[in-house]
C-alpha cells in the first residue's frame, strides 16, 4: 500500500527520540501506525543511525516512519516523510527537497495557521492540552479540534497532553487520529498503552 493510502487510515502516531528506540518493538505491536523520529539536540550523523532501527521497526509491522523538522535527511534516514512546524523550513521547500512521493506533515497551532495548509499531506494540531514535552506551546482545546473538523480534508492527528484518560473525548470532538509521546513512551507497558489508545477509536468495520 503507497504511503498516503496508509497515512488515510491512520489512527495513532507516537513521536520518540534516538533515546527510546526500545519502546518501538513494543508500541508498534499495540497498534502505532506513524513513528516519528524527533530529536532536535542530537547530530546529523547520531539521527542516521537512530533513523535504522526506526526504518527496520516500521517495515516489520508496516507502519510509516516519519522524520521531524529535518528533510534534508529523509533520504539518507529512510525515511516515508518529513514532519515541519511553523517555525521550520515551509511546506514548500520542504515538497521540493523530499520529492513527491514523500509525506510532508505540518503543526498547526492555531485556527487561523489552517488558512495556509496547501500542499502538506497531513496535520499535528495542538496542543491541545498543556504538556511538558512542548512547553512553548498553548493549549487549544478541543476548541481547536473542532475547528479543524468542520474545516479539514486531509489526514490529521490531535497532540499535546493526550492521554488514556482523555483520548475518548478528543475523538469524540472530531480528531480522526491522535499523536502522543509520553502516553506511550513512559508507560510500564508501552504495547498495553498502544492497544488502548487505539481502542477508544470507533470500529471502522
Amino acid at each position: 500500500m503507497n504511503r498516503r493510502l496508509r497515512l488515510a487510515v491512520a489512527q495513532l502516531c507516537v513521536v520518540l527520540d534516538g533515546a527510546h528506540t526500545h519502546v518501538l518493538d513494543a508500541a508498534l505491536r499495540g497498534g502505532v501506525d506513524v513513528v516519528q523520529l524527533r530529536d532536535k539536540e542530537a547530530s546529523d550523523d547520531d539521527l542516521v543511525r537512530a533513523a535504522e532501527s526506526f526504518r527496520v521497526a516500521c517495515d516489520a509491522y508496516g507502519a510509516l516512519f516519519v522524520l521531524n523538522d529535518r528533510p534534508d535527511l529523509v533520504a539518507a534516514c529512510g525515511a516515508d516523510g518529513v514532519h515541519v512546524g511553523q517555525q521550520d523550513t515551509n511546506v514548500a521547500d520542504a515538497r521540493v527537497i523530499v520529492g513527491d512521493e514523500c509525506l510532508v506533515g505540518l503543526s498547526i497551532e492555531t485556527e487561523a495557521q489552517l488558512d495556509a495548509i496547501a500542499g502538506a499531506d497531513y496535520l499535528g494540531v495542538g496542543a491541545v492540552f498543556a504538556t511538558p514535552t512542548k512547553t512553548e506551546s498553548v493549549a487549544g482545546g478541543f476548541e481547536l479540534v473542532r475547528a479543524t473538523a468542520a474545516r479539514v480534508t486531509i489526514p490529521w492527528f490531535a497532540i499535546g497532553g493526550i492521554e488514556l484518560a482523555n483520548v475518548a473525548e478528543v475523538i469524540e470532538a472530531g480528531a480522526p487520529g491522535v499523536a502522543v509521546v509520553r502516553a506511550i513512551r513512559d508507560a510500564d507497558d508501552p504495547e498495553a498503552a498502544a492497544r488502548d489508545l487505539r481502542a477508544a477509536f470507533p470500529s471502522k468495520e
